[in-house]
């Protein structure tokens, strides 16, 4: 019976850590699966203690994720690309001394330079609001080097992306560009180029992550 018990109690803390968890991340689509997951797991330990208004309260919590999490799935979004073609401009600036601290978490090495004039300058527009920057340099083959590609903390859901890599967009056209190449030490921004299609670029050596610009 008391062993019972500790696995009740062990369920408990699950269902509490899940849920505190989720009050610490920063997407809201995170938020609500973990708080999905940890509001459901609470709801079945208060089932199995009977403590009845536990089961009742976290089942409506996750009920209320789901119907967010539906919600969210089906909300369409209007993208746009937003094309910037000096470094020095004061909005572009701005936006990046604003989310510094978390760009260098990413990008360590990055460093906006105000007159570089061959930057390739991005602004991924979602519903009007600039959510993303990619930041670019020409190299040799027709390929890009990727100096930067942020996108702030609530919108990091891939949608934004898979907008981006996925599509096929004039601005690439009318550059001619191959592949894009990117080096990096980061771990999760290592998980993150693997999600939307980078590969490792033997060829560069160890760190080095390309993909082609026109999705297949």
């Amino acid at each position: 019976m008391d062993i019972l018990n500790n696995w009740k109690e062990i369920i408990g803390y699950i269902g509490t850590v899940l849920i505190a968890a989720s009050l610490m991340m920063n997407s809201i689509g995170k938020l609500r699966k973990v708080n999905l997951a940890g509001a459901s797991t609470f709801a079945f330990y208060g089932l199995l203690v009977s403590a009845y208004p536990v089961f009742v309260l976290n089942s409506f919590i996750s009920a209320v994720d789901i119907f967010y999490l539906i919600r969210m799935k089906m909300e369409k979004d209007f993208f746009e690309l937003f094309r910037i073609y000096r470094s020095n401009n004061p909005f572009l600036v701005r936006f990046v001394e604003f989310y510094r601290d978390d760009i260098v978490r990413f990008f360590p090495q990055f460093r906006l330079e105000p007159h570089k004039e061959d930057y390739i300058i991005i602004f991924i527009l979602r519903n009007m609001m600039p959510v993303g920057l990619f930041i670019a340099r020409p190299i040799e083959d027709n390929n890009l080097q990727i100096c930067l590609d942020y996108v702030i903390p609530r919108y990091r859901d891939l949608k934004s992306a898979h907008y981006f890599y996925r599509r096929s967009h004039n601005i690439f056209d009318e550059l001619n560009c191959q592949y894009f190449y990117v080096y990096s030490e980061v771990k999760k921004h290592i998980t993150y180029l693997k999600k939307v299609g980078f590969t490792p670029a033997e060829e560069k050596g160890s760190g080095w992550y390309r993909r082609k610009v026109h999705y297949e």
